[in-house]
């Protein structure tokens, strides 16, 4: 057995286990072997490794020293498959790079300062830039405090993660097909990719209203089939090929707000809906809103096109994003407010050799 140090934190609404690149194989297909191990790939339950069983519970960081002169460390986000044994790492995970500020200054990545430390982050997924600040007590990283999260029962000190460049994060476009509507299926859609390749459709062009729990969604095997034919049609026409192996775009279900909102949004991860929200979906979501014809603002009207703020509703509550423009192209930024928790820190254990499935 290999003994890896491993560090178990939660970010936002997911969670999953933070490294060290050094500590893994340089080569990319033993790391990724030696991670769907580890995590016990290939059974519904990953009982055979520290895998929750779940998308969300399934998710792997590793993080670096960065040599990108507007970066401090290098953040590489790997979706574990739970009941496949295999990986993807074409997205970038939002929540878990909630964790990754906290993770670098308290492994000596990134200094901490006193009061507040920021640190500069390259994703290396989607080679984009985000800044996370981090509450730095004393030089220490603090994770207690007031802020709330839908989704993670208690508080915790509030990080303020921004996304700097997020349009176009693998498709170089804001609307990769080149319109900001398109129609599959006879389905009105809008592709969008900012911070994640998405696909919006409205909950009820597909005979639903929206407010349907993840578990119903699920369930639904007649409207999961129609979502994932949409997906395709959407990852061709976005430029991304045959998507059918892959967890982008993300397919997402809109509806008018039910609690003073502004959208209410059923988020799939593509195949199951998500019990919360992505962050980088929410980007993306936020986004879609203030774009005018896209689906989001044709549902919601003219008004929400000059929001700076905007309010998504998901299963377990909804998050907040802000939005703002910066240099002179006004490139768009967006900015939320999420929490982190380090769970445990050790080692993980791994057979040498390739495990099968059980």
């Amino acid at each position: 057995m290999q003994r890896i140090p491993c560090v178990l934190m939660r970010g936002g609404t997911s969670k999953g286990p933070v490294f060290h690149a050094w500590d893994l194989p340089p080569k990319v297909e033993e790391r990724d072997e030696m991670l769907i191990n580890l995590m016990g790939s290939g059974h519904e339950l990953e009982i055979d490794g520290i895998g929750g069983g779940s998308p969300q519970t399934s998710k792997v960081a590793i993080v670096s020293p960065s040599l990108h002169p507007d970066a401090d460390v290098d953040y590489l986000f790997v979706q574990v498959m739970v009941a496949q044994r295999r990986v993807d790492t074409a997205p970038n995970c939002g929540n878990m790079l909630c964790a990754v500020g906290p993770f670098a200054i308290e492994q000596g990545l990134v200094k901490a300062q006193q009061g507040k430390t920021l640190v500069r982050i390259r994703n290396l997924n989607t080679d984009t830039l985000v800044t996370s600040l981090v509450d730095t007590p004393d030089g220490v990283v603090n994770y207690e405090g007031d802020a709330t999260i839908d989704g993670v029962p208690g508080s915790a000190a509030p990080i303020h993660v921004t996304f700097l460049d997020a349009v176009g994060s693998k498709t170089g476009q804001l609307f990769p097909t080149g319109q900001v509507r398109d129609v599959f299926d006879g389905i009105e859609v809008t592709c969008i990719d900012m911070a994640m390749p998405m696909m919006l459709v409205e909950a009820a062009s597909l005979g639903k209203t929206g407010a349907e729990t993840p578990a119903q969604l699920d369930a639904d095997s007649e409207l999961l089939q129609r979502l994932e034919s949409l997906r395709r049609q959407a990852g061709l026409a976005m430029g991304l090929g045959d998507v059918s192996d892959k967890v982008i775009p993300k397919p997402v279900l809109i509806s008018r707000p039910q609690h003073g909102g502004t959208l209410q949004v059923r988020y799939f991860m593509p195949h199951n809906c998500h019990r919360a929200l992505a962050i980088t979906g929410s980007i993306g979501l936020a986004t879609a809103c203030v774009s005018p014809d896209s689906v989001a603002a044709r549902l919601l009207g003219e008004s929400v096109l000059q929001l700076t703020e905007v309010r998504l509703e998901h299963p377990s509550g909804a998050i907040d994003v802000a939005l703002s423009r910066s240099g002179p192209d006004g490139t768009l930024q967006a900015s939320v407010v999420r929490t982190a928790r380090r769970l445990f820190s050790g080692f993980v254990y791994v057979a040498n050799a390739q495990r099968l499935a059980g």
